[in-house]
């Protein structure tokens, strides 16, 4: 995959094929990460700490104990939050720092954490996350699919749209979103196979530009902490159906 515009280079790759020389990323996980990541910004959330596994988000807990720690899978002790944005839409995070840790997301960013820009994506930021890497001049980008080692019908899907607005295009997301919908990893989450999921998560996985801000990854003071970046405004984003 390519974008059209010459100005504009794309790959996809999964995170096992990162070797550390990306200097811009997209690090997609649709289903479920950086949808309830979006989420929590959305409730309120100042800023996001991504951890490498539970032990990891566990000891900055320790260390910070009025931040909460969230994950994938069924409920923990210890652990505040589940990475489901259905749970997340309905939770207050005003001004609180949230921990987060999955299997599939967190991994990936971690990854390319000190890349020139990293950003978190999913189909909910897609078209702020396009503006955000045409505000930075960015000549080529990287797109992470995170699920199933890059195979995740979802993740790939995400990265083509994204693919279609770099180079200047207006996709009808429809058909995007239909093959999220229809994803192995939808069928998990409907079917129940995937723990802590919440009803909604599919379909609000599936929104389109929900959000107007992007999501970026930097290191900050050791941590590689995900905050949102605002970007410029987008004239049809306020007619655009989030559902289409």
């Amino acid at each position: 995959m390519g974008c059209d515009d010459p100005g504009m280079d794309s790959r996809v790759v999964g995170t096992p094929d990162l070797d550390g020389t990306e200097q811009v990323a997209v690090v997609i996980d649709v289903m479920r990460a950086f949808t309830t990541a979006a989420w929590a910004f959305h409730r309120g959330a100042d800023k996001i700490v991504l951890a490498a596994d539970a032990g990891e988000a566990l000891a900055i807990k320790a260390g910070h104990p009025g931040w909460l720690a969230l994950k994938d899978g069924a409920p923990v002790s210890g652990f505040d939050l589940v990475n489901s944005p259905g749970v997340i839409q309905g939770t207050d995070l005003a001004g609180r720092t949230v921990i987060q840790k999955t299997t599939a997301g967190t991994v990936g960013a971690l990854a390319v954490v000190e890349a020139k820009l990293a950003l978190c994506a999913s189909f909910v930021v897609a078209g702020a996350t396009a503006r955000a890497l045409a505000d930075a001049g960015a000549d080529s980008v990287t797109f992470v699919a995170t699920g199933e080692d890059g195979r995740a019908a979802e993740d790939l899907a995400c990265a083509e749209y994204m693919d279609r607005l770099l180079a200047g295009d207006r996709p009808d997301p429809g058909p995007y979103l239909q093959r999220a919908r229809t994803s192995p990893a939808a069928d998990d989450l409907r079917s129940g196979r995937r723990r802590g999921a919440h009803p909604t998560d599919v379909e609000l996985c599936v929104e389109v530009d929900r959000f107007d801000f992007a999501m970026k990854v930097g290191l900050e003071e050791g941590m590689a902490v995900l905050r949102p970046l605002r970007t410029r405004p987008e004239a049809a984003s306020a007619e655009r159906t989030h559902g289409n």
